[in-house]
């Protein structure tokens, strides 16, 4: 019980950072059931004025996909929308605990049905990508997900893993996480600097040139809301990021880690990219989930997110594949289809939709990321002061 205590205070600290008499949304599945109860007591202990869990539970998904009609399941609900609007208004904190119960819920459903999404779930991205929600994402161990990682449901020894990735073993973890913040944040000040025009991953089948936006900023570590108050949109967090070009992305790229989307569990998946746009998909099972996904809406098979990260990340060191994208992405370089983060460019937040597509911005209301570092991988950047190594080896060496 003190290490779900030690996770719920992590979370509220570090993470989402809720500040008195702050309303909170925990988005979770019913399966996290005790772990949500010690969030929902760190929240309140925080000085939450209300926290309002919205469950979610994959059987219950399932039938959703079997027997509603995909215009049902697309179908956007009025009340649901000025809801989100009203979270926007008052300044909400959102809470997301991860860790899928069971990746294989919607094995042999309707990829179609199973990646369709009311127009709530894209307003609600857009209300987080805009800043306008401060969040945080967080994996919650699980049976299902213990068996995917161990092959048998043993929760303790995936609690060790996750306490680990963390930092709940240290002595004041949200201390710990504010230190490693500051860590990031210096990376990305040293990229912001170089001024680079594109980024290039090299090495383990990816070979992906991607250009930046003029003027973008590297993220790393968190961020600061409107009213001043720091942040960290997911724990673990071990990278620097960016919103690129979304029209430049060109090549192919190999994702070196398992992806879990919508029900389904996709393995070895490649992608291949021409002028921005992905324009090939394959993978040695889950294809027609990911074909799907990228069908969703105009922006899904373009890129909104490049991350950099190295192996000195406490996930890579812990030497174990979580199934799970949170902890994943973490160890490794990635990149993400969907959504870009319009605060990646100065001033455009404030610009509107068609102004910041213009730029190079990416609309979509996904957004999923796929890894594709690891032992070998090699990025380097491009810009007025010639092509530097950034990452070489897995090893950052900027």
């Amino acid at each position: 019980m003190d290490r779900i205590e030690r996770f719920a205070d992590v979370v509220v600290r570090a993470g989402v950072n809720i500040q008195p008499g702050q309303g909170v949304i925990l988005r979770t599945d019913t399966a996290h059931l005790e772990i949500a109860r010690a969030v929902v007591a760190a929240a309140y202990a925080a000085g939450a004025a209300w926290v309002e869990p919205l469950w979610s539970d994959g059987p219950m998904r399932r039938s959703a996909v079997d027997h509603a009609s995909l215009e049902t399941l697309t179908t956007s609900r009025g009340w649901a929308l000025q809801r989100i609007r009203e979270w926007s208004e008052q300044g909400i904190a959102s809470i997301a605990l991860l860790g899928d119960p069971d990746p294989h819920v919607l094995d042999g459903a309707d990829p179609v049905k199973a990646a369709a999404f009311p127009a709530e779930e894209t307003a609600l991205m857009r209300e987080t990508v805009l800043g306008r929600l401060r969040w945080t994402a967080v994996g919650a161990p699980n049976p299902g997900w213990a068996t995917q990682v161990f092959g048998e449901p043993d929760v303790e020894r995936l609690w060790d893993a996750v306490a680990t990735a963390m930092r709940l073993d240290t002595a004041d973890p949200a201390a710990a996480w504010r230190a490693r913040a500051a860590t990031l944040a210096e990376r990305g000040a040293a990229l912001d600097a170089l001024e680079l025009t594109s980024i290039r991953y090299s090495g383990g089948g990816t070979d992906l040139t991607v250009g930046l936006i003029p003027g973008c900023r590297w993220t790393g570590g968190g961020l600061i809301d409107d009213d001043g108050v720091p942040y960290m949109p997911n724990i673990p967090t071990e990278e620097v990021f960016t919103s690129p070009d979304r029209r430049t992305a060109e090549g192919v790229l190999r994702v070196t880690k398992p992806l879990v989307l919508n029900g389904r569990l996709v393995l070895g998946l490649r992608l291949e990219f021409s002028a921005g746009r992905i324009v090939a998909v394959s993978a040695d099972s889950g294809a027609d989930a990911v074909e799907a996904q990228l069908e969703t809406d105009a922006g899904a098979r373009y890129l909104g997110e490049v991350s950099l990260v190295d192996s000195d990340s406490r996930i890579a060191r812990a030497g174990i594949v979580f199934h799970n994208t949170l902890f994943d992405e973490n160890a490794a370089c990635h990149v993400a289809w969907g959504a870009s983060f319009p605060f990646s460019v100065p001033g455009a937040r404030e610009l509107p939709v068609e102004r910041r597509e213009a730029l190079g911005l990416n609309t979509s209301g996904v957004h999923t990321d796929v890894v594709i570092g690891g032992e070998g991988i090699t990025v380097t950047g491009t810009g007025p002061k010639g092509t530097v190594d950034i990452i070489r080896g897995d090893e950052w060496v900027l």
